[in-house]
Protein backbone atom coordinates (compact mmCIF):
# COMPACT_ATOMS: atom_id res chain seq x y z
CA UNK A 1 0.00 0.00 0.00
CA UNK A 2 1.30 3.96 -0.47
CA UNK A 3 0.53 6.25 2.10
CA UNK A 4 -2.79 7.53 1.24
CA UNK A 5 -5.32 5.44 2.86
CA UNK A 6 -7.76 6.65 4.95
CA UNK A 7 -9.90 5.36 7.48
CA UNK A 8 -13.46 6.30 7.87
CA UNK A 9 -14.29 6.14 11.42
CA UNK A 10 -18.28 5.25 11.87
CA UNK A 11 -19.74 6.33 15.34
CA UNK A 12 -23.21 7.55 14.67
CA UNK A 13 -23.52 7.84 10.85
CA UNK A 14 -24.27 4.24 10.04
CA UNK A 15 -24.96 5.11 6.79
CA UNK A 16 -23.76 5.03 2.98
CA UNK A 17 -26.90 7.60 2.10
CA UNK A 18 -25.89 11.21 2.71
CA UNK A 19 -22.89 10.32 4.58
CA UNK A 20 -20.52 13.28 3.55
CA UNK A 21 -17.37 11.24 5.86
CA UNK A 22 -17.59 8.13 3.15
CA UNK A 23 -18.28 10.23 0.16
CA UNK A 24 -15.00 12.38 -0.01
CA UNK A 25 -13.49 9.38 1.16
CA UNK A 26 -14.50 7.63 -1.89
CA UNK A 27 -13.34 10.32 -3.96
CA UNK A 28 -9.61 10.17 -2.95
CA UNK A 29 -6.99 7.92 -4.48
CA UNK A 30 -6.22 5.87 -1.89
CA UNK A 31 -7.79 3.02 -0.16
CA UNK A 32 -10.58 3.42 1.85
CA UNK A 33 -11.09 1.72 5.44
CA UNK A 34 -14.34 1.54 7.18
CA UNK A 35 -13.72 1.15 10.85
CA UNK A 36 -16.36 0.72 13.52
CA UNK A 37 -14.71 0.39 16.82
CA UNK A 38 -16.58 -1.07 19.99
CA UNK A 39 -14.83 0.61 23.12
CA UNK A 40 -15.89 -0.59 26.61
CA UNK A 41 -17.60 2.88 27.50
CA UNK A 42 -20.24 2.24 23.89
CA UNK A 43 -21.41 -1.46 25.41
CA UNK A 44 -20.83 -1.25 29.39
CA UNK A 45 -20.22 2.60 30.30
CA UNK A 46 -22.47 3.82 32.81
CA UNK A 47 -24.61 5.68 30.68
CA UNK A 48 -25.04 2.23 28.19
CA UNK A 49 -28.55 0.45 27.65
CA UNK A 50 -28.78 -3.26 25.58
CA UNK A 51 -31.66 -1.92 23.84
CA UNK A 52 -29.37 0.31 22.34
CA UNK A 53 -26.65 -2.12 22.09
CA UNK A 54 -29.06 -4.44 19.61
CA UNK A 55 -30.47 -1.73 17.52
CA UNK A 56 -26.28 -0.96 17.42
CA UNK A 57 -24.79 -4.53 16.08
CA UNK A 58 -28.07 -4.98 13.86
CA UNK A 59 -27.45 -1.45 12.24
CA UNK A 60 -23.72 -2.62 11.54
CA UNK A 61 -24.63 -5.61 10.26
CA UNK A 62 -27.08 -3.86 7.95
CA UNK A 63 -23.77 -1.38 7.37
CA UNK A 64 -21.89 -3.98 6.69
CA UNK A 65 -23.89 -5.39 3.48
CA UNK A 66 -24.86 -2.17 2.03
CA UNK A 67 -20.83 -1.66 2.10
CA UNK A 68 -20.54 -4.28 0.39
CA UNK A 69 -22.65 -3.61 -2.16
CA UNK A 70 -20.04 -1.11 -3.08
CA UNK A 71 -17.77 -3.39 -2.87
CA UNK A 72 -16.45 -2.66 0.78
CA UNK A 73 -16.98 -4.06 3.63
CA UNK A 74 -17.18 -3.01 7.66
CA UNK A 75 -14.10 -3.30 9.89
CA UNK A 76 -14.97 -3.66 13.71
CA UNK A 77 -12.51 -3.35 16.27
CA UNK A 78 -12.40 -3.47 19.90
CA UNK A 79 -10.92 -1.07 22.32
CA UNK A 80 -9.78 2.35 22.73
CA UNK A 81 -10.31 4.49 19.76
CA UNK A 82 -7.05 6.22 20.43
CA UNK A 83 -5.29 3.21 20.75
CA UNK A 84 -6.62 1.39 17.95
CA UNK A 85 -6.73 4.00 15.36
CA UNK A 86 -3.04 4.21 15.87
CA UNK A 87 -2.64 0.87 15.61
CA UNK A 88 -4.55 0.89 12.12
CA UNK A 89 -3.13 3.95 11.15
CA UNK A 90 0.56 2.62 11.65
CA UNK A 91 0.06 -1.49 10.06
CA UNK A 92 -2.18 0.11 7.30
CA UNK A 93 0.01 3.05 6.49
CA UNK A 94 -3.07 5.14 6.63
CA UNK A 95 -2.79 9.03 5.65
CA UNK A 96 -5.94 10.56 6.83
CA UNK A 97 -8.75 9.51 9.48
CA UNK A 98 -12.31 10.98 8.27
CA UNK A 99 -14.93 11.05 11.15
CA UNK A 100 -18.49 12.94 11.13
CA UNK A 101 -18.38 15.97 13.43
CA UNK A 102 -20.08 15.83 16.68
CA UNK A 103 -21.15 17.51 19.59
CA UNK A 104 -21.51 15.94 22.89
CA UNK A 105 -19.15 16.77 25.81
CA UNK A 106 -18.05 12.94 25.65
CA UNK A 107 -17.52 13.27 22.23
CA UNK A 108 -15.78 16.30 21.81
CA UNK A 109 -13.08 15.23 24.58
CA UNK A 110 -12.93 11.89 22.90
CA UNK A 111 -12.20 13.52 19.04
CA UNK A 112 -9.90 15.83 20.75
CA UNK A 113 -7.71 13.05 21.76
CA UNK A 114 -7.72 10.99 18.93
CA UNK A 115 -6.43 13.94 16.72
CA UNK A 116 -3.60 14.89 19.31
CA UNK A 117 -2.53 11.55 19.38
CA UNK A 118 -2.31 10.83 15.65
CA UNK A 119 -1.22 13.98 15.19
CA UNK A 120 1.92 13.68 16.55
CA UNK A 121 2.46 10.93 14.21
CA UNK A 122 1.69 12.57 11.39
CA UNK A 123 -1.70 11.73 10.71
CA UNK A 124 -5.02 14.31 9.89
CA UNK A 125 -7.89 13.90 11.27
CA UNK A 126 -10.68 15.66 8.90
CA UNK A 127 -14.09 16.44 10.24
CA UNK A 128 -17.17 16.30 8.02
CA UNK A 129 -20.84 17.30 8.49
CA UNK A 130 -23.12 14.79 8.74
CA UNK A 131 -24.54 14.30 12.25
CA UNK A 132 -27.27 17.46 11.70
CA UNK A 133 -29.44 19.02 9.57
CA UNK A 134 -26.91 22.14 9.77
CA UNK A 135 -23.45 21.20 10.82
CA UNK A 136 -21.71 24.49 11.58
CA UNK A 137 -23.68 25.44 15.12
CA UNK A 138 -20.91 28.52 15.14
CA UNK A 139 -22.94 29.95 12.00
CA UNK A 140 -26.25 30.24 14.58
CA UNK A 141 -25.87 33.56 16.40
CA UNK A 142 -28.39 36.15 17.53
CA UNK A 143 -28.01 39.96 15.88
CA UNK A 144 -25.31 40.46 18.93
CA UNK A 145 -23.58 37.21 17.79
CA UNK A 146 -24.58 35.24 21.52
CA UNK A 147 -26.62 32.08 21.67
CA UNK A 148 -29.78 31.58 21.39
CA UNK A 149 -31.82 30.33 24.09
CA UNK A 150 -35.43 30.04 23.23
CA UNK A 151 -36.32 27.83 20.19
CA UNK A 152 -38.43 30.02 18.03
CA UNK A 153 -35.97 32.57 17.47
CA UNK A 154 -33.32 30.08 16.99
CA UNK A 155 -35.45 28.09 14.14
CA UNK A 156 -36.33 31.49 12.18
CA UNK A 157 -32.51 31.69 12.27
CA UNK A 158 -31.59 28.27 11.44
CA UNK A 159 -34.33 28.03 8.52
CA UNK A 160 -32.24 30.59 6.85
CA UNK A 161 -29.14 28.72 6.96
CA UNK A 162 -28.42 27.23 3.38
CA UNK A 163 -28.08 23.55 3.21
CA UNK A 164 -25.24 21.60 1.66
CA UNK A 165 -25.72 19.29 -1.18
CA UNK A 166 -27.09 15.45 -0.46
CA UNK A 167 -24.60 13.33 -1.26
CA UNK A 168 -25.47 10.33 -3.26
CA UNK A 169 -24.30 6.12 -2.39
CA UNK A 170 -20.94 5.90 -3.86
CA UNK A 171 -19.96 3.66 -6.77
CA UNK A 172 -17.16 2.10 -5.31
CA UNK A 173 -14.98 1.71 -2.34
CA UNK A 174 -12.04 0.43 -2.45
CA UNK A 175 -11.25 -1.73 0.60
CA UNK A 176 -8.39 -4.06 0.83
CA UNK A 177 -9.00 -7.95 1.73
CA UNK A 178 -6.30 -7.86 4.32
CA UNK A 179 -7.57 -5.93 6.70
CA UNK A 180 -8.07 -7.34 10.28
CA UNK A 181 -11.35 -7.54 11.71
CA UNK A 182 -12.98 -8.82 14.65
CA UNK A 183 -16.59 -10.55 15.15
CA UNK A 184 -19.82 -8.42 16.01
CA UNK A 185 -20.93 -9.58 19.79
CA UNK A 186 -24.49 -11.24 19.44
CA UNK A 187 -27.10 -10.24 20.66
CA UNK A 188 -28.06 -13.29 22.43
CA UNK A 189 -24.89 -12.57 24.48
CA UNK A 190 -26.52 -9.12 25.92
CA UNK A 191 -27.86 -8.74 29.36
CA UNK A 192 -31.48 -10.03 28.89
CA UNK A 193 -32.91 -7.52 32.12
CA UNK A 194 -32.72 -4.68 30.13
CA UNK A 195 -33.47 -5.50 26.98
CA UNK A 196 -37.06 -4.85 26.19
CA UNK A 197 -38.76 -7.66 23.95
CA UNK A 198 -40.60 -5.86 21.56
CA UNK A 199 -37.89 -3.44 19.89
CA UNK A 200 -37.85 -2.35 16.26
CA UNK A 201 -35.04 -3.50 13.80
CA UNK A 202 -32.03 -1.33 13.50
CA UNK A 203 -30.45 -0.38 10.16
CA UNK A 204 -30.55 2.12 7.39
CA UNK A 205 -32.62 -0.25 5.39
CA UNK A 206 -35.40 -0.33 8.13
CA UNK A 207 -34.54 3.57 8.39
CA UNK A 208 -35.72 4.07 4.70
CA UNK A 209 -38.42 1.92 5.01
CA UNK A 210 -39.85 3.49 8.00
CA UNK A 211 -39.02 7.39 6.48
CA UNK A 212 -40.64 6.78 3.06
CA UNK A 213 -43.56 5.24 4.32
CA UNK A 214 -44.31 8.56 6.72
CA UNK A 215 -43.70 10.27 4.07
CA UNK A 216 -46.10 9.04 1.89
CA UNK A 217 -48.92 9.09 4.80
CA UNK A 218 -48.89 10.02 7.77
CA UNK A 219 -46.64 13.04 7.69
CA UNK A 220 -49.56 15.26 5.93
CA UNK A 221 -51.53 14.77 9.31
CA UNK A 222 -48.32 15.52 11.70
CA UNK A 223 -49.22 18.91 12.78
CA UNK A 224 -52.42 17.98 13.63
CA UNK A 225 -52.07 13.98 14.72
CA UNK A 226 -48.70 13.75 16.15
CA UNK A 227 -50.10 14.01 19.78
CA UNK A 228 -52.92 11.45 18.83
CA UNK A 229 -51.94 8.14 21.54
CA UNK A 230 -53.43 5.45 20.03
CA UNK A 231 -53.28 6.87 16.17
CA UNK A 232 -49.36 6.55 16.71
CA UNK A 233 -48.62 8.56 13.68
CA UNK A 234 -45.43 9.93 14.36
CA UNK A 235 -41.97 8.93 12.44
CA UNK A 236 -40.86 6.68 14.95
CA UNK A 237 -37.83 7.70 13.09
CA UNK A 238 -35.98 8.90 16.05
CA UNK A 239 -33.76 6.04 16.98
CA UNK A 240 -32.56 6.00 13.41
CA UNK A 241 -31.47 9.48 13.76
CA UNK A 242 -29.72 8.90 16.95
CA UNK A 243 -27.17 6.47 15.20
CA UNK A 244 -27.01 8.04 12.21
CA UNK A 245 -28.99 5.09 9.83
CA UNK A 246 -30.47 8.16 8.03
CA UNK A 247 -29.07 11.64 7.30
CA UNK A 248 -31.40 14.33 9.07
CA UNK A 249 -30.75 16.63 5.99
CA UNK A 250 -31.79 13.87 3.84
CA UNK A 251 -35.18 13.57 5.25
CA UNK A 252 -35.44 17.39 5.22
CA UNK A 253 -35.06 17.72 1.44
CA UNK A 254 -37.30 14.98 0.75
CA UNK A 255 -40.62 16.41 2.02
CA UNK A 256 -42.48 19.34 0.75
CA UNK A 257 -43.98 22.50 2.21
CA UNK A 258 -47.93 21.15 3.53
CA UNK A 259 -48.56 22.39 7.53
CA UNK A 260 -48.06 19.09 8.51
CA UNK A 261 -44.44 18.73 6.74
CA UNK A 262 -43.53 21.57 8.25
CA UNK A 263 -44.30 20.71 11.44
CA UNK A 264 -42.66 17.73 11.03
CA UNK A 265 -39.59 19.82 9.84
CA UNK A 266 -40.14 21.55 13.10
CA UNK A 267 -38.90 18.62 15.09
CA UNK A 268 -35.92 18.09 13.36
CA UNK A 269 -35.04 21.46 14.51
CA UNK A 270 -35.55 20.93 18.06
CA UNK A 271 -33.05 18.05 17.86
CA UNK A 272 -30.61 21.02 16.37
CA UNK A 273 -31.53 23.22 19.02
CA UNK A 274 -30.69 20.81 21.72
CA UNK A 275 -27.44 19.69 20.22
CA UNK A 276 -26.83 23.75 19.58
CA UNK A 277 -27.42 24.12 23.77
CA UNK A 278 -25.26 21.06 24.78
CA UNK A 279 -22.09 21.92 22.60
CA UNK A 280 -22.40 25.42 23.79
CA UNK A 281 -23.17 24.52 27.61
CA UNK A 282 -21.44 21.39 28.30
CA UNK A 283 -22.52 21.66 32.05
CA UNK A 284 -25.97 21.03 31.08
CA UNK A 285 -24.93 17.48 30.80
CA UNK A 286 -25.87 17.37 34.74
CA UNK A 287 -26.63 20.45 35.99
CA UNK A 288 -29.77 22.71 35.57
CA UNK A 289 -29.35 25.41 32.26
CA UNK A 290 -31.52 28.02 34.94
CA UNK A 291 -28.98 28.29 37.91
CA UNK A 292 -32.02 29.50 40.03
CA UNK A 293 -33.37 26.06 40.16
CA UNK A 294 -30.41 24.64 41.32
CA UNK A 295 -31.51 24.78 44.94
CA UNK A 296 -34.62 22.78 44.66
CA UNK A 297 -34.97 20.25 47.44
CA UNK A 298 -35.71 17.35 45.00
CA UNK A 299 -37.95 14.16 46.76
CA UNK A 300 -35.27 11.22 46.87
CA UNK A 301 -38.31 8.49 47.16
CA UNK A 302 -36.62 5.09 45.73
CA UNK A 303 -40.23 3.59 45.87
CA UNK A 304 -41.95 6.61 44.44
CA UNK A 305 -39.25 6.39 41.51
CA UNK A 306 -39.13 2.45 41.17
CA UNK A 307 -42.61 2.57 41.04
CA UNK A 308 -42.84 4.93 38.26
CA UNK A 309 -40.06 3.03 35.83
CA UNK A 310 -42.67 -0.09 36.69
CA UNK A 311 -45.38 1.44 35.49
CA UNK A 312 -47.60 1.00 38.83
CA UNK A 313 -48.21 4.64 39.35
CA UNK A 314 -52.18 4.41 39.85
CA UNK A 315 -52.10 6.92 37.07
CA UNK A 316 -53.15 4.76 33.68
CA UNK A 317 -51.78 7.31 30.61
CA UNK A 318 -48.61 7.53 32.76
CA UNK A 319 -48.32 3.43 33.11
CA UNK A 320 -48.98 3.07 29.72
CA UNK A 321 -46.46 5.15 28.02
CA UNK A 322 -43.81 3.47 30.89
CA UNK A 323 -44.94 0.24 29.86
CA UNK A 324 -44.30 1.17 26.36
CA UNK A 325 -41.09 2.44 27.11
CA UNK A 326 -40.36 -0.79 28.62
CA UNK A 327 -41.48 -3.26 25.96
CA UNK A 328 -40.16 -1.38 23.10
CA UNK A 329 -37.94 0.51 24.37
CA UNK A 330 -39.55 3.59 22.46
CA UNK A 331 -42.18 6.20 23.83
CA UNK A 332 -44.43 8.15 22.19
CA UNK A 333 -43.44 12.06 22.17
CA UNK A 334 -46.57 12.82 24.43
CA UNK A 335 -45.99 10.06 26.61
CA UNK A 336 -42.56 11.55 27.56
CA UNK A 337 -44.21 14.86 28.18
CA UNK A 338 -46.55 13.13 30.64
CA UNK A 339 -44.37 11.27 32.58
CA UNK A 340 -41.62 13.26 32.35
CA UNK A 341 -44.43 15.92 33.93
CA UNK A 342 -45.54 13.36 36.51
CA UNK A 343 -41.63 12.85 37.30
CA UNK A 344 -40.49 15.53 38.44
CA UNK A 345 -43.66 17.88 39.05
CA UNK A 346 -45.88 15.48 40.52
CA UNK A 347 -43.69 13.12 42.60
CA UNK A 348 -40.80 16.57 42.52
CA UNK A 349 -38.35 13.53 41.63
CA UNK A 350 -34.84 14.60 39.97
CA UNK A 351 -35.43 15.12 36.07
CA UNK A 352 -31.64 13.53 36.53
CA UNK A 353 -33.02 9.96 37.28
CA UNK A 354 -35.95 10.32 34.98
CA UNK A 355 -33.35 11.37 32.01
CA UNK A 356 -30.99 8.53 33.14
CA UNK A 357 -33.89 5.63 33.60
CA UNK A 358 -34.93 7.10 29.51
CA UNK A 359 -30.85 6.81 28.72
CA UNK A 360 -30.74 3.30 29.96
CA UNK A 361 -33.97 1.99 28.07
CA UNK A 362 -34.51 4.56 25.26
CA UNK A 363 -32.77 2.83 21.29
CA UNK A 364 -33.39 6.40 20.70
CA UNK A 365 -31.42 7.78 23.96
CA UNK A 366 -29.46 10.66 22.38
CA UNK A 367 -27.61 12.24 25.10
CA UNK A 368 -28.46 16.14 23.58
CA UNK A 369 -31.90 15.33 23.12
CA UNK A 370 -32.88 13.36 26.11
CA UNK A 371 -30.74 15.94 28.42
CA UNK A 372 -32.71 18.82 26.35
CA UNK A 373 -36.13 17.44 26.93
CA UNK A 374 -35.77 16.77 30.65
CA UNK A 375 -35.10 19.84 31.08
CA UNK A 376 -37.85 21.74 29.26
CA UNK A 377 -40.29 19.23 31.29
CA UNK A 378 -38.55 19.90 34.60
CA UNK A 379 -38.92 23.54 33.86
CA UNK A 380 -35.46 24.26 34.25
CA UNK A 381 -33.72 24.43 30.98
CA UNK A 382 -33.62 26.40 27.68
CA UNK A 383 -37.04 27.56 26.48
CA UNK A 384 -38.64 28.92 29.56
CA UNK A 385 -42.59 29.05 30.15
CA UNK A 386 -44.25 29.44 33.93
CA UNK A 387 -44.11 26.38 35.33
CA UNK A 388 -47.74 25.87 35.88
CA UNK A 389 -47.97 25.61 31.86
CA UNK A 390 -45.48 22.58 32.37
CA UNK A 391 -47.73 20.55 35.56
CA UNK A 392 -50.20 18.21 33.06
CA UNK A 393 -53.05 16.70 35.40
CA UNK A 394 -52.92 12.90 34.47
CA UNK A 395 -56.36 12.51 34.04
CA UNK A 396 -56.79 15.04 31.95
CA UNK A 397 -54.20 14.21 29.40
CA UNK A 398 -55.87 11.06 29.21
CA UNK A 399 -59.28 12.53 28.32
CA UNK A 400 -57.84 14.57 25.69
CA UNK A 401 -54.92 12.20 23.66
CA UNK A 402 -56.22 9.03 24.34
CA UNK A 403 -59.92 9.45 24.86
CA UNK A 404 -61.36 6.20 24.15
CA UNK A 405 -58.92 4.84 26.49
CA UNK A 406 -57.42 2.52 23.37
CA UNK A 407 -53.40 3.14 24.45
CA UNK A 408 -53.97 2.41 28.15
CA UNK A 409 -55.73 -0.85 27.23
CA UNK A 410 -52.93 -1.81 24.59
CA UNK A 411 -50.19 -1.32 27.16
CA UNK A 412 -51.93 -1.67 30.91
CA UNK A 413 -54.19 -4.70 30.01
CA UNK A 414 -55.38 -5.20 33.32
CA UNK A 415 -57.60 -2.16 32.73
CA UNK A 416 -59.14 -3.55 29.52
CA UNK A 417 -62.41 -3.74 30.92
CA UNK A 418 -62.79 -0.69 32.82
CA UNK A 419 -65.72 1.53 31.72
CA UNK A 420 -64.17 4.66 29.97
CA UNK A 421 -65.92 6.98 32.65
CA UNK A 422 -63.43 5.51 35.08
CA UNK A 423 -60.46 4.97 33.15
CA UNK A 424 -58.80 8.51 34.14
CA UNK A 425 -58.71 7.39 37.76
CA UNK A 426 -59.97 3.68 38.25
CA UNK A 427 -59.85 4.05 42.18
CA UNK A 428 -62.91 5.68 41.63
CA UNK A 429 -64.76 2.67 40.71
CA UNK A 430 -67.27 1.53 43.16
CA UNK A 431 -66.72 -2.16 44.67
CA UNK A 432 -69.64 -3.37 42.32
CA UNK A 433 -67.80 -2.07 39.11
CA UNK A 434 -64.16 -3.26 40.30
CA UNK A 435 -66.05 -6.96 40.40
CA UNK A 436 -67.61 -6.38 37.36
CA UNK A 437 -64.33 -5.14 35.21
CA UNK A 438 -62.24 -7.70 36.51
CA UNK A 439 -59.75 -4.96 38.57
CA UNK A 440 -59.79 -4.85 42.39
CA UNK A 441 -57.96 -1.76 43.04
CA UNK A 442 -55.07 -2.54 45.39
CA UNK A 443 -54.93 -6.26 44.26
CA UNK A 444 -55.03 -6.03 40.13
CA UNK A 445 -54.21 -2.33 39.87
CA UNK A 446 -52.92 0.36 42.28
CA UNK A 447 -54.56 3.16 44.02
CA UNK A 448 -52.62 6.73 42.95
CA UNK A 449 -49.32 6.85 44.25
CA UNK A 450 -49.58 10.57 44.83
CA UNK A 451 -52.32 13.29 44.72
CA UNK A 452 -51.81 15.39 41.96
CA UNK A 453 -53.58 18.50 43.31
CA UNK A 454 -51.84 18.48 46.68
CA UNK A 455 -48.45 17.33 44.49
CA UNK A 456 -49.15 20.63 42.31
CA UNK A 457 -49.65 23.05 44.83
CA UNK A 458 -46.23 21.83 46.81
CA UNK A 459 -44.57 21.84 43.37
CA UNK A 460 -45.35 25.25 42.74
CA UNK A 461 -44.89 26.56 46.40
CA UNK A 462 -41.02 24.82 46.41
CA UNK A 463 -40.56 26.45 42.60
CA UNK A 464 -41.29 29.78 44.10
CA UNK A 465 -39.09 29.47 47.49
CA UNK A 466 -35.86 29.36 45.23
Amino acid sequence: MVKNNIIVWFRNDLRVLDNPTLSKASKTDGNVIPLFILDKQLFNGARSSQNRNRFLIESLINLDNNLKKIKSRLIIAEGDPELILSEYCKKYEVSSVYISEDYTPYSIKRDNAVTNSLNKNGIQVNKFPGRLVVSNLDAIRTKTESIFKVYTPFYNNWSLIQRRQVCPIPEKINTPADIYSIELPKISDLDKKYLSPNVSLGGEDKALEIFNSFKSKNIFDYNEAHNDLPGDKTSRISPYLHFGCISALYMESSVGQSDGETAWKRQLCWRDFYNYILFNYPSNIRSEFQEKYRNLKWNNNDALLKAWQEGKTGYPIVDAAMRQLNNEGWMHNRGRLIVGSFLTKDLFIDWRKGEDYFQKMLIDGDISNNNGNWQWIASVGVDPAPVFRRIFNPTLQQEKFDPDGVYIKKYVPELKNVPLKYLGDPSLMPNDVQEESGCKIGKDYPFPIINHSEARKMTLEEFSRV
